[in-house]
């Protein structure tokens, strides 16, 4: 296996990582909101299930679109090796500013949910919001993306 495909099936299983944590999520919630229906946890169901629906679009279409991406890039390195100059490169340097603006977002999402959790103790929905909101930001910081993984 070269270079080209170690990375993209790197992000092919990571992005099914992320569509699996996204289930996982909305089945917690899904019991939350229909079995336990306490403040709390309805509180902690609603970014459970935001955050899920986000994971599961962006890593169902990363998941379908990363062996076409195999061919594409594997056709250039063999016919035209000067296109990952002009083309690859400034491409996965966008990518690469992008995740970094996705990590801050999800370390404050992470803050912004231990802040209500520890603000709101006297009120329960808050706080499950605030608890809901802290574990899918921590699964997203703590999922190693194939980004660190280098052609």
């Amino acid at each position: 296996m070269n270079q080209v495909e170690k990375y993209f099936n790197a992000e092919k299983y990571e992005s099914l990582l992320f569509v699996l944590i996204g289930i996982i999520a909305i089945a917690l919630a899904s019991y939350f909101l229909s079995k336990v229906k306490q403040p709390f946890y309805d509180g902690m169901a609603y970014p459970l299930i935001t955050i899920a629906l986000i994971e599961i679009v962006v890593g169902s279409s990363i998941y379908y679109r990363s062996p076409k991406d195999i061919v594409r890039v594997n056709q250039i390195v063999q016919t035209d090796k000067s296109k990952i100059e002009q083309d690859e490169i400034p491409m996965m340097e966008v990518v690469m500013k992008n995740f970094e603006i996705y990590r801050w977002v999800e370390i404050a999402l992470l803050l912004i949910g231990i802040l209500l959790f520890i603000f709101f103790q006297t009120n329960a929905l808050w706080k499950g919001i605030g608890l809901g909101l802290s574990i899918q930001a921590g699964f997203m910081l703590l999922c190693k993306h194939p980004l660190n993984y280098t052609l």
